[in-house]
């Protein structure tokens, strides 16, 4: 467990590290913008606004996004589960702390990694960079507001990934 132990710390040292929720200024304000960027009513809304009024190309990839979103919450819920991580203590992000107490894995990033895997998968070449630009900035935000330790964000950007390549393949 010493080697568990001393992972643990240096995941909460280097966390807090980036974390700017406290912090007033023009960096927390975009912490705080990229932060809820990643919440999944925004995400299914618009893709359900595509599904009804986009093209036949953009119907697919809504039609594949929402699947993929639907997947990756419900592996990511499994594990925070099973695992029961308590969120970092702090007091921004009170609505995510209520309805969801624990933090591993992030489904802010593992939703962010989905939608840039499956951009990378369908393009276009500019949603594909917009994509991989903007999810990583997700990932850290969750961290730089406290509601995740970095491990939670790289471990949800992993599975939110593999569910990319997963709904690719199987849909």
């Amino acid at each position: 467990m010493a080697v568990f132990d001393k992972l643990f710390t240096t995941d909460e040292r280097l966390s807090a590290r980036l974390r700017v929720a406290e912090k007033p200024g023009l960096l927390r304000t975009v912490a705080i913008v990229l932060a809820h960027s990643g919440d999944s009513p925004y995400w299914i809304a618009g893709f359900l606004i595509l599904l009804w009024r986009g093209s036949s190309f953009w119907q697919n990839h809504a039609r594949l996004d929402l699947i993929g979103i639907a997947v990756t919450a419900a592996v990511i819920q499994l594990i925070k589960w099973i695992v029961r991580r308590p969120r970092p203590p702090g007091e921004w992000g009170q609505g995510y702390r209520k309805i969801d107490p624990h933090s591993f894995p992030s489904g802010h990033a593992a939703r962010a990694a989905l939608l840039a895997t499956l951009a990378i998968a369908l393009g276009p070449a500019g949603w594909m960079i917009a994509m991989l630009i903007w999810a990583p900035l997700v990932a850290l935000a969750r961290v730089a507001m406290g509601v995740h330790y970095l491990s939670d964000i790289l471990a949800g950007a992993a599975c939110g990934a593999v569910c990319g390549v997963i709904v690719v393949i199987a849909f």
